[in-house]
């Protein structure tokens, strides 16, 4: 008879536990839900006072998104007809539409910059990890420390230094240099979380795979990277998430070429100030992405989080 025993979780208990977690859910959902609710209301229900929860729905605010509108006379509005049901939108303010918006460009940057800073992140943090897990390395544990200390500071405080090195060496408003400067910072979290999950591998399998005539790389890529994918998959979802929503960096270091989502999307101009509907519009757009990616690998991310909570 074993000295402890454990007690199943009564029925009771696990309804409580489950009612919990939904609530909680619910409660964390509402914010995201009335971003997505407010980008189908006009500009006038998306400011009233009390908050509209009934409303007619209008694609105002995507069509404010993804154009650009200037006003028109209305001798000119008479005399050309609208082109399209966006257009129709538009002439209700005595406007027409004159282009495509920016916020197309930005979003293909923030796809780009994310998304490779977090490949770039994951292939120097798998290499980094494995090397640390399996080689002796001297002072191994004070390099890991310098490495993990990188992510102590608030990113602003470094953002001045950054600047004026970014401006002399021309990485200022470039993809690549935002690429690098986001794997830098997400290198560390790499490195820590992919060294946890190679370190619960067991060397067994590598050394069978050199008896049997394998590179130190082959043993690598085809047995330790397969077994490593769960920790590869939720440490890419947690880089990603910070290279998908940094702001401060992106404000400071782009403008044109290489800006991001994050900063161009609170800059968005309707007819009375900030177009409320046009920017939920583009948040919920912005949120697609990373909801999609995160969902894909929604298996891996559980699996991720609890392995090596129990050992052998």
């Amino acid at each position: 008879m074993s000295a402890y025993s454990v007690t199943e979780p009564s029925s009771r208990s696990k309804w409580v536990a489950a009612a919990l977690v939904i609530l909680y859910a619910l409660i964390t959902m509402i914010p995201l839900a009335w971003i997505m609710m407010t980008g189908f209301k006009s500009p006038a229900d998306a400011i009233s006072y009390p908050p509209k929860v009934i409303y007619e729905p209008t694609l105002e605010g995507y069509v404010n998104l993804f154009t650009t509108r200037t006003r028109q006379t209305q001798e000119f509005l008479d005399a050309n007809p609208p082109e399209n049901w966006a257009d129709e939108i538009v002439r209700q303010y005595d406007m027409v539409i004159v282009g495509p918006s920016k916020f197309g460009e930005r979003f293909l940057n923030s796809v780009i910059i994310g998304f490779g800073s977090t490949f770039l992140s994951i292939f120097l943090g798998t290499l980094a990890a494995y090397a640390f897990s399996r080689f002796k390395i001297p002072l191994a544990d004070d390099l890991l420390f310098f490495i993990l200390s990188t992510r102590m500071m608030p990113p602003i405080a470094v953002a001045i230094p950054i600047f004026l090195m970014y401006r002399n060496l021309g990485l200022s408003d470039t993809h690549l240099g935002m690429i690098l400067l986001y794997t830098a910072v997400n290198i560390s979290l790499a490195v820590w979380l992919l060294k946890g999950f190679i370190d619960e591998i067991p060397r067994e399998y590598e050394e069978a795979a050199l008896i049997d005539g394998y590179t130190r790389f082959q043993a690598f890529y085809k047995v330790v990277l397969p077994q490593a994918a769960t920790g590869i998959a939720s440490t890419a979802i947690f880089c990603l998430i910070f290279s998908w929503n940094e702001y401060a960096f992106a404000v400071l270091l782009t403008s044109a070429t290489a800006q991001t989502a994050p900063p161009f999307i609170p800059t968005i101009i309707g007819i009375g100030g900030l177009d409320w509907p046009a920017v939920a519009a583009g948040a919920t757009i912005f949120l697609l992405p990373v909801m999609i990616f995160t969902i894909l690998l929604r298996k891996h991310l559980l699996r991720g989080i609890t392995f090596g909570a129990v050992r052998k």
